[in-house]
């Protein structure tokens, strides 16, 4: 929700950006979700009438969907028990030397479940999705570049669905593998190997659009680590994180690791690609309540969806000296208007939806690439 209040800002605040027109796109985790509907040319305006506003005329959202016990998996783990029973007394009576109490928790943790929603019905989501009104959910068939990036359970290895080799998963299943956080969701089986969350590798694999030479890199990264206090003096047990338990020290702890690991990248990516323009957001330290915002609470996507789209414009505001030139040379420009209107909402600029049918739908669609080719006969800058 983040992202995608953070895109609606973007999309609305740099005139000339077209965000389902970029040359490439790459997706890690939950960012899968939004690279994927902007490759398919979802645009931020309809993604915010599907989760936010609730009143686009196609696709009808229900947060259940993501949050759906996994069921089945708590039954398949639960019907080892009696084998893992006699296993362990056999153990315990024949091997008392050799067996051991602490070999319990070992032994049982395979009944523990690898997640604990179902992500079948977010695959079949997304699928349903990508089927309709011109879009494809086979990387191949895209007009654009689109990988989704995860990470093989076994091996560590990080896999680009959408590369040669793995363009032929559909990117339903990709952008399931990707957004597998471990101990949430199970690991998505492709191919006879098991997949999870593509951060748990890299935060942005921005190395894989950089490799293709685009000129210009637009990333945006929600996770940041909580600033209590800025000017860096101690604060009390009552106020600090630790005092919010388990849940704020793991959340406090999985920030600070993916933001280290992506500003070690992005110094590198400045020495390996001099030439390639930059641009990453992200959002306020200091914003305590995103930080405690309850990651499960659906109802609390507006409000998360608002505070990125603030956020963003702000962040533009503040860095517009610098942006400008940067922008210019991709032939964009900031809408000072939008960007200093500070009373504007993330709805405000959403047009009633059009009550296309599949038929009409896809007409639009192949005007609009007639447009598009049109364009692209004037010389531009590859964006990603």
């Amino acid at each position: 929700m983040y992202e995608l209040g953070a895109l609606r800002a973007l999309d609305e605040a740099i005139e000339g950006l077209d965000l389902t027109r970029l040359d490439s796109y790459v997706g890690v985790s939950s960012g899968a979700f939004l690279a994927a509907g902007l490759a398919n040319r979802i645009d931020t305006a309809e993604m915010c009438r599907i989760f936010i506003t609730g009143d686009s005329n196609e696709v009808q959202f229900r947060p259940e969907t993501f949050l759906r016990p996994a069921i089945f998996e708590y039954l398949r783990r639960a019907a080892s028990l009696p084998r893992l029973t006699a296993q362990w007394w056999q153990e315990l009576l024949f091997s008392r030397n050799e067996a051991r109490w602490s070999d319990l928790l070992m032994r049982f943790g395979a009944l523990v479940p690898t997640g604990l929603f179902d992500n079948a019905q977010v695959e079949r989501f997304l699928q349903e999705v990508f089927s309709r009104r011109g879009r494809s959910n086979d990387f191949r068939e895209l007009g654009t570049n689109l990988f989704v990036v995860a990470v093989d359970l076994d091996n560590g290895e990080a896999v680009k669905f959408g590369d040669a080799g793995w363009d032929n998963v559909p990117i339903s299943t990709a952008v399931q593998a990707s957004a597998a956080l471990p101990g949430l969701y199970p690991p998505v089986e492709i191919g006879g190997r098991h997949f999870v969350d593509g951060a748990l590798r890299r935060t942005m694999h921005a190395s894989v659009l950089l490799d293709r030479g685009v000129d210009l890199l637009i990333g945006i990264n929600p996770l940041v680590p909580f600033t209590q206090d800025g000017s860096g003096l101690p604060v009390s047990h009552e106020r600090s994180l630790a005092a919010g338990g388990l849940p704020a020290v793991l959340s406090q702890t999985f920030r600070t690791l993916l933001q280290s690991r992506m500003q070690v990248g992005l110094a590198r990516y400045a020495q390996q690609y001099p030439d390639i323009d930059q641009l990453i957001f992200e959002p306020n330290a200091e914003d305590a309540e995103l930080f405690f915002t309850n990651a499960f609470s659906f109802s609390a996507r507006r409000r998360i969806c608002e505070m990125a789209y603030r956020n963003t414009l702000a962040d533009l505001r503040r860095r517009a000296d610098v942006l400008g030139p940067v922008l210019a040379a991709s032939g964009l420009r900031l809408r000072m208007d939008v960007v200093n209107d500070d009373t504007r909402s993330v709805i405000d600029g959403l047009a009633t939806p059009p009550r296309d049918t599949e038929t009409t739908a896809r007409l639009r669609r192949a005007l609009d690439d007639v447009d598009h080719l049109v364009a692209e006969r004037r010389p531009r800058r590859r964006r990603a």
